[in-house]
């Protein structure tokens, strides 16, 4: 039986992010459970904010076509993000757009996000710990792209006092969580491998 691959994407770039912080303790969980786990950046794939116009002079650009191969390379997806005026960040938003609108040989559109799971974290300073945003992208993974999400998603309060020096949760309620929406990701992955 193939490997398990799970893509880890942080949906801020900010220095210090909380996010980048859940993200990583994802990724730690994730390894604890043999899976071959990928973190990256939306750094490393910048896109212009996306533009009918734009697509229809220049196509879609390679760096979206690059970050749709990455997650093709993967069975499932973990996207941690922050909340923007109760909903999904412009980084976020803007990715899933152009990432939906590659289309390679005898695919649909968006048909990426169809043939793996996702699960939704969110890491707030706040007592919500980002639900607007997991119910916003939800929506748009799920009736956008029709995307399989996870019932299970990890929402973060209080995360600013969330995580000991090493970066792992201090708290067994917010740990339980995390460690159930990564089972709940990894046995539905492999369901639609």
């Amino acid at each position: 039986m193939a490997v398990l691959k799970i893509l880890v994407i942080p949906g801020s770039l900010r220095t210090g992010s909380l996010n980048a912080k859940l993200a990583a303790a994802v990724v730690k969980e994730l390894a604890l459970h043999d899976v071959d786990v990928t973190l990256i950046s939306l750094g490393d794939y910048p896109l212009p904010i996306y533009d009918g116009d734009l697509e229809a002079k220049s196509g879609v650009p390679k760096i979206a076509v690059d970050l749709k191969r990455m997650i093709g390379l993967h069975h499932g997806v973990f996207i941690v993000t922050p909340e923007y005026n109760s909903s999904v960040p412009p980084l976020v938003k803007n990715t899933i757009d152009w990432v939906t609108r590659v289309r390679e040989r005898n695919e649909t559109l968006g048909q990426v996000f169809r043939e793996r799971a996702f699960a939704l974290g969110a890491a707030s300073d706040g007592k919500f710990g980002g639900i607007r945003v997991l119910m916003a992208l939800r929506q748009i993974l799920a009736l956008g792209t029709g995307a399989t999400v996870i019932p299970t998603q990890m929402g973060l309060s209080y995360a600013d006092k969330a995580f000991d020096d090493m970066g792992a949760l201090k708290h067994e309620s917010d740990a339980n969580l995390l460690k159930a929406t990564v089972r709940q990701l990894i046995a539905v992955s492999q369901q639609m491998m």
